[in-house]
C-alpha cells in the first residue's frame, strides 16, 4: 500500500484532474472524491487544496496499484451516472500511459458498463489483468 503522502496526493489531485473532463464536477463525483480521500487518510484542508492545484503524472510503481487506480478512475468516471465521450476517450488513455494491457482496459470498462451498478468484484479485475501477463 502507498504509505507516501504525496504519492497520495498526487493519485486524488490525478482523479480530481480526470473528473472534470467534461466541464464539470458532478456532485456524486465530489462525494466519490471525498469517500476517496477519507481512504487515503487525506485531512478535508488537503483535499479542497487540491482542487486548486494542476495535476501531475505519477508512476505507480506496482502493478497492482496501477490496476486499483485505473478501476477508482473507471468508477469515478460512472459516479455521475453520464459516460461522456472524452472520459471514455482519456480513461484509455490513462491506463496505456500507467502501462496497463489495453486488451485488459477494453474488458474491465466492458464488464464495468454491462453491470447494473458498474462494478466489478475485485477477483474479476485482477484476473483480467493477470490474464494479459500469462
Amino acid at each position: 500500500m502507498m504509505n507516501n503522502y504525496e504519492e497520495r496526493l498526487a493519485l486524488l489531485l490525478e482523479m480530481i484532474a480526470f473528473s472534470v473532463i467534461d466541464g464539470k464536477l458532478h456532485e456524486r463525483e465530489h462525494l466519490f472524491l471525498t469517500m476517496i480521500a477519507e481512504q487515503l487518510q487525506i485531512p478535508k484542508a488537503d483535499f479542497k487544496n487540491l482542487f486548486h492545484q494542476e495535476a501531475y503524472p505519477v508512476v505507480i510503481k506496482s502493478e497492482f496499484e496501477r490496476v486499483q487506480q485505473f478501476y477508482r478512475l473507471a468508477l469515478l468516471m460512472h459516479s455521475d451516472g453520464v459516460l461522456h465521450e472524452r472520459e471514455h476517450v482519456k480513461i484509455h488513455e490513462i491506463g496505456i500511459n500507467m502501462g496497463l494491457n489495453p486488451n485488459a482496459v477494453e474488458r474491465v470498462l466492458k464488464a464495468m458498463e454491462a453491470s447494473p451498478n458498474k462494478m466489478i468484484s475485485p477477483k474479476f479485475l485482477l484476473e483480467v489483468f493477470q490474464e494479459q501477463l500469462n
